[in-house]
């Protein structure tokens, strides 16, 4: 019998759905054995359901190719197949929201890779080495929902993750401003080029809502917990462009940064090399070892030589350099697909499983 805890994935058949079946493939803790996905998918067995749509560049697993897809609406039925859910479900925001809330209320823990729940009070939007702490809220939503296990807790948004570490990592030198450029794989469109030819040799300026989450997040993530909800800091300004651009994985971004405390270079460097938090203390199993190097070189970060670094959970830092308007400038790169959404997430329910929040029913 397996000791691992039994995970359904909620929008399985969709981009993020497979990185978390593949990314869960021999995990030590977390087993895959329920998938739920749209009523059209449901009674086909996964391999049917994906058919030809897999995007990952490993194969399926073999151990998830005969699992009977089931229906995500039928939320009774495959929360008492599981002991917690990760969601990547393709709905409305009030479509998500209701059917995260409604999974949990059968207390089923909810690990979500969506937006919909990223601004809710009493929800925890976590990057874990960052804002740990804010597990804290969940017994207050609990609370709300009248659960005892079941709660909801999101990771945030893809594109952040290039510079929100690094700033996190300078916050005793107090970043006041800061304007950043991110520019993003299509597959944070659940796109590969099969399925979006137009963007061989294309850039397109514009992704929808991306530079409102990608100023704000940030401030959600560093904010504190008061009276049972997250209070969102109000430092530093960020003001952001958001591009999409043709590379398959891996967001990077350009980014000035101000400080009310001017440090100089080689602190900056020290305090992102030593930088680290309660996933590293653990030894959680996706954590990064080093959470963020810094590369020496002029032409680094680069996405095909650094976007999987520490397996795509570590961020990479170059081309930091004193700035003639801000105070400095760099370069910062992410796995969207993993750091950015399964995987983050995965990281997420390894730290709640560590602290108690997450549990075999």
């Amino acid at each position: 019998m397996s000791e691992k805890l039994k995970v359904g994935i909620l929008g399985g058949t969709g981009m993020v759905g497979q990185r978390f079946i593949s990314l869960l493939e021999k995990h030590p803790w977390f087993e895959v054995t329920t998938i739920a996905a749209s009523p059209r998918s449901a009674g086909k067995s996964y391999e049917e359901a994906v058919g030809d749509r897999w995007k990952m560049d490993t194969p399926m697993p073999e151990a998830v190719k005969n699992i009977v897809v089931m229906d995500v609406n039928e939320v009774e039925k495959v929360a008492s197949q599981v002991d917690f859910v990760f969601s990547a479900v393709d709905m409305t925001k009030d479509e998500i929201k209701k059917i995260e809330e409604d999974y949990a209320k059968t207390e089923t823990p909810v690990v979500s890779n969506n937006s919909a729940h990223r601004w809710t009070p009493d929800v925890p939007m976590m990057v874990p080495e960052i804002n740990p702490e804010h597990a804290e809220v969940i017994e207050f939503q609990r609370r709300r929902l009248g659960t005892s296990r079941g709660f909801v807790a999101v990771k945030p948004n893809c594109s952040i993750q290039s510079y929100a570490p690094a700033l996190t990592a300078w916050r005793e030198f107090e970043p006041s401003q800061v304007v950043a450029t991110t520019y993003q794989a299509i597959s944070g469109a659940g796109k590969t080029f099969k399925d979006w030819p137009e963007m061989l040799g294309n850039i397109i300026p514009y992704i929808g809502g991306e530079e409102e989450k990608s100023e704000k997040e940030p401030l959600r993530i560093w904010g504190r917990v008061e009276g049972g909800v997250i209070v969102p800091a109000t430092s530093p300004v960020i003001t952001c462009q958001c591009i999409r651009v043709p590379i398959l994985n891996g967001h990077t971004a350009a980014v000035f940064v101000s400080f009310n405390k001017k440090p100089s270079k080689d602190e900056l460097i020290e305090k992102l090399r030593a930088f680290s938090g309660e996933p590293q203390r653990l030894g959680l199993p996706s954590a990064p070892k080093q959470f963020i190097q810094y590369l020496e070189e002029d032409n680094r970060p680069q996405v095909s030589m650094d976007v999987n670094y520490e397996n795509g959970m570590g961020i990479s830092i170059g081309r930091l350099r004193e700035d003639t308007i801000y105070d400095y400038k760099f370069i910062g790169l992410s796995h969207n697909t993993v750091r950015g959404a399964a995987g983050g997430a995965i990281l997420c329910a390894e730290l709640l499983k560590a602290k108690g929040y997450i549990a075999a029913k």
